[in-house]
């Protein structure tokens, strides 16, 4: 034995590429590089004016001591509040976990209910997280391919041809980073009749509910009905919707003996959100915030032109026009090959580091969500760099346009 040796569970992670991205994105940006950030994850807008001052407020008074684990009570009140006016959700406080972050509200679900061996059903294209999330509470991912022929969208069928003894639960993610689609009531009554038939646990990742466009209905999974709510946790929180990427504060929502097991999985590991981020997520929600319509009606007009100038681009291809979140998930498989200079292009991964190298434009290679002939591009930024980002593809798409082996011998 050496001491230098990490454990199994850790060698078997895979890093986080969209943190990896972004890091390096903003370290080439501090040292003067031109580059468009397409493959950012988090609104450029300002956090909320309600929730900063409450932030503040919180601080001027003293408010900087532990709370207790689940959250402040005012706060999970609120959020209770929320959903039952808002999604049409019934939870008491005692049913409202506050985490560090919706990704923490995510782990703590899974460490409460999947034992060493469990399987967890995710959809692919997933978000990169999900996979070592499972891996890390002991269970196995098990993954059902979506295509643009299935919507991006996992069907009952699909599912259920992979159930085994050891199917503890599923992830659902709509609106869904990183294809931005939307599952409607139909689909996801037909996905909860399932749950319901064979007790499956569903943990549904809301945290991009109030971005939606083209009146697309935004339907709460747990709001399905009584034997649904039993079985669903309802993650989200604060840092898409009102730009609190930073503040770290999230939420889920669960009945109270699952609500319990989380909240214990927290106290032994991370205790309590921040006092502060509490107290600003409060500020936040005790009164209507008619920034939030502005915000989404902003990254719907970005969604929009960016369709609009990706279906100008040879080799790039928008199967699914998205309608949530703030992303697009491009097919670029038209640019794999050799161009004339004899470069290679053999996957998502060579193109998007070549994307930043050779034309200052940052997106994320599909392998990191488990489809390598796409790329996610964000929109969450503004309309004057997402027209430069499109200008900057269209150029290095022209300049890279696969020829055929028999060209390049001839030249």
């Amino acid at each position: 034995m050496t001491a230098k040796r990490l454990s199994e569970r850790t060698r078997q992670l895979l890093p986080s590429s969209t943190q990896v991205l972004d890091a390096k994105v903003k370290e080439l940006i501090a040292q003067g590089a031109d580059v468009v950030n397409l493959g950012i994850g988090e609104p450029d807008f300002d956090t909320l004016p309600d929730a900063r001052e409450g932030g503040v407020t919180a601080i001027r008074e003293g408010f900087t001591r532990y709370t207790a684990t689940a959250g402040i009570a005012p706060l999970r009140q609120a959020i209770a509040g929320w959903l039952g006016t808002q999604r049409g959700l019934d939870y008491r406080s005692d049913e409202i976990v506050v985490s560090n972050g919706a990704k923490q509200g995510l782990f703590n679900s899974l460490m409460a209910l999947v034992d060493p061996g469990d399987e967890v059903i995710i959809q692919a294209p997933y978000w990169v997280s999900y996979p070592e999330m499972i891996k890390l509470a002991g269970g196995v991912p098990v993954i059902i391919e979506t295509c643009a022929e299935t919507g991006f969208k996992m069907k009952p069928e699909m599912v259920a041809s992979r159930l085994t003894s050891r199917t503890r639960a599923i992830i659902l993610n709509s609106p869904s980073n990183p294809t931005g689609v939307v599952y409607g009531r139909e689909e996801l009554t037909e996905l909860a009749q399932l749950a319901v038939e064979h007790q499956l646990a569903v943990i549904s990742d809301e945290i991009y509910d109030h971005l939606v466009y083209e009146d697309i209905e935004f339907v709460a999974f747990a709001s399905l009905g009584p034997q649904v709510r039993e079985l669903t946790v309802t993650v989200n929180g604060f840092s898409k919707t009102c730009a609190m990427t930073g503040w770290r504060i999230g939420y889920a929502a669960a009945p109270r003996w699952l609500a319990a097991a989380m909240t214990d999985v927290q106290a032994h590991t991370t205790s309590a959100a921040s006092s502060i981020s509490q107290r600003a997520a409060l500020a936040a929600l005790v009164r209507p915030q008619p920034l939030l319509e502005k915000m989404r009606l902003e990254f719907d007009a970005r969604r929009r032109m960016t369709v609009a100038r990706l279906a100008g681009i040879p080799g790039i291809s928008l199967e699914v026009v998205p309608r949530g979140a703030f992303y697009l998930f491009a097919n670029v498989a038209g640019l794999f090959g050799v161009n004339e200079d004899g470069q290679p292009i053999e996957n998502s991964d060579r193109l998007a580091r070549l994307l930043l190298e050779e034309a200052g434009v940052a997106v994320v290679p599909g392998s990191a969500f488990g489809a390598p002939n796409h790329v996610r591009i964000s929109y969450a930024t503004s309309l004057e760099q997402l027209e430069s980002g499109m200008d900057r593809l269209l150029r290095f798409a022209h300049a890279h346009q696969p020829v055929s082996a028999s060209t390049i011998r001839s030249g």
